[in-house]
Parts: structure tokens; sequence; C-alpha cells
């Protein structure tokens, strides 16, 4: 658990520090009071990364750094984020040892939800892909090296296409492409395997009626096949890429596609389908996460309870119950009412 935080010239504070309980964390305030900054500041110190911005965007404004100063599971974290023209550098300390970037297993589990997330199942492939990926990264050691491997290789591709590069010269990066595109597949395959063992039933909960709930990875193939089909790929589309300067193929412009009683939810499901079923994504989330890690995710959900009607706010209170859950909210008379147990109020200004 996160028992404080501290945070200088980070976004919008200057030297602010908060304290936390083992339950759920009420982050309240008006708009434009900080409330999204500190739990980004949370994500940040537990995973090292944003769920919405680039290191530079964290230094408050004026100031040459941002640190983060945070106890979690009785263990001292910080977070540094210096501008250092051209680049903006970001490392970590964890009990006195340093790092430049935050593994999996320096990483402390959470599930965040946010409301981008509203539009990752009608909106573009990418966003479903970054789940996938981000959820992948967190249940499978490696992962994360894999698909960030994957991003550089495929930007090296794309910078020789652009420049008119022969073939050969382009083959060492088909190759590679190839390699670690397959690794995502069988990957993000396992994982719409998993979701889909309960996927329908967890749904079908919330709604209180029988409702089938699907995911299926656009590619349908043997992933023990793939590296040599995408590599026969890259190979027939050399001439189609260099003009239109990008790789039309590989794990990139694949989908991961969700369908309700077998219609395409993405251009068939209501407001009130779409924020159902991402709440039955993220229970389990959270579940494949904890059994996975062994240990309980944090809970981080940004303005989106006031999101929720009755019902669903009860499912996600009882999910609460037995994680340390950091809400923020224009009006914490909306979440406290939802509580039996004791929650934690974080005042804001």
């Amino acid at each position: 658990m996160i028992t404080n935080i501290r945070l200088q010239h980070f976004r919008s504070y200057d030297d602010a520090s908060f304290e936390f309980e083992n339950t759920v964390n009420i982050i309240v305030g008006p708009n434009a009071s900080g409330k999204t900054n500190l739990l980004e500041s949370i994500l940040m110190v537990a995973q090292g990364n944003s769920f919405r911005a680039q290191p530079a965007d964290m230094i408050a404004s004026g100031r040459p750094w941002a640190r983060i100063d945070a106890d979690i599971q009785s263990v001292h974290r910080i977070v540094k984020i210096e501008n250092q023209p051209p680049i903006v550098k970001k490392s970590f300390q964890i009990d006195g040892k340093d790092y430049q970037r935050l593994g999996s297993r320096q990483q402390i589990p959470l599930v965040l939800f946010e409301p981008n997330h509203l539009l990752m199942l009608s909106g573009s492939p990418e966003r479903r892909r970054l789940f996938a990926d981000e959820l992948i990264g967190q249940i499978t050691p490696g992962y994360g090296t894999t698909v960030r491997a994957y991003r550089r290789s495929l930007a090296q591709r794309n910078k020789l296409l652009k420049s008119g590069q022969p073939d050969d010269q382009l083959f060492v990066w088909d190759l590679r492409l190839s390699q670690l595109g397959s690794q995502m597949v069988v990957a993000r395959q396992t994982l719409s395997q998993q979701l889909n063992q309960q996927l329908s039933d967890v749904y079908s909960s919330l709604v209180k009626k029988p409702t089938k709930l699907t995911i299926a990875y656009s590619y349908s193939g043997d992933p023990a096949n793939y590296a040599s089909l995408l590599l026969k790929k890259l190979a027939k589309d050399h001439q189609l890429d260099q003009q239109r300067g990008f790789t039309g193929a590989g794990p990139h412009r694949e989908d991961l596609i969700f369908t309700l009683n077998d219609q395409a939810l993405s251009s068939t499901a209501s407001r009130g389908e779409n924020r159902t079923a991402l709440l039955a994504l993220k229970i389990i989330e959270l579940q494949l996460i904890e059994s996975a890690r062994q240990q309980k995710p944090l809970l981080l959900l940004d303005d989106v309870f006031s999101e929720l009607d009755g019902s669903r706010r009860k499912t996600l209170t009882q999910l609460m119950r037995d994680h340390q859950t950091f809400i923020t909210t224009t009006d914490a008379d909306i979440i406290a009412t939802d509580f039996a147990q004791h929650a934690h109020v974080v005042p804001m200004g």
C-alpha cells in the first residue's frame, strides 16, 4: 500500500504532501484543483509512466525538474524528472537503488479506470492494442521489453522506407519485426482466450440477464506460423511500403474485436452497454493481475464513478473493499453514500 506521497514541482504542485489509508481514498475537489495530477503521480511512482502525457509535461512551468517521493509497502521510492535539453531525463530510486526504468519486478501492480477508457471499445484499434499490451505487461514478465523492441524496430524500418533504402537493408528489420511480432501475437491471443473464459459471465452478472460478450484477436491463424508469414508479407510489400512511407503489416496494425450477442460492439452498443463491457473488463483485469502477481493491485479511478449507474457503482464498491483504492471526484457525497466501510477523504484546494 501507499502510505504517503510528496510532490515537488510536479504539474500544478510546488511542494505538497498527502497521506493515504489502506482503504478507499476519495480525492475530492473542484475542477482544476490537481486531483488527476495526484492520481498521475501515484501511477508514476508505482509503474514509472503516465496515462496521459510525456515526462516534459509533468514538470511545473518554469521549473527545471520535478520529484515524487512515496512510501510503498514500507519502501521509499523516488521519481526524478529532469529537463536536460534537448532531452528530458526520467530516473527512479527504490530503497536506495537506482533504476533508469521500472521493470516488472519493480512495478507495483495496479488497475486504472479513467474517462478515456470509455472510448476504448468504440474508438480506434490503437486504444485496444494499448489496453492489451499494458495488461499483458503486468502479467507476463518480459513482455514490455518485447513491445519496446518491436516499436524501436518498426521506427527504424519506417525511417529506411522513407529514405528509399534497398531491399537488402530492409530485410534485417523485416526479420526482426517478424520475430518480435510473433511473440506479441502469441501473448495477445492468449490474453483473448483468458478474457473469453469470464467475459460473458461477468457481463451477465452486471446486467442481471444472460448476455454473450466475446473478444477475438484479428489474426486468427496459427501463431506458430506468424513469423514466417509476416516475413513474406513484409518482403512482398517493400515497394508498397516505400510508396506510403510506413509498414503496413504487423501487430501494430491488428485489432481486438469485441462482439455483444454476436454483433460488433463498436458499431451497435449503446453508451450503457459500452460502460458495462468496460467495467467487466476491469473486473477481470483486476483478477488476472492479482493471480499472476500474487499481490492485490492498487485501484485508480479518475472521475468515472459518476459515469456508472447505481448497480454498477455497487459492483465497483464491492471490488474496492479488498484493494487500496484512489478515486477522484468533484462531489464526495456521490461516492461516500455508496460505502459501508470507512473511506478516507483527501481534500484538494
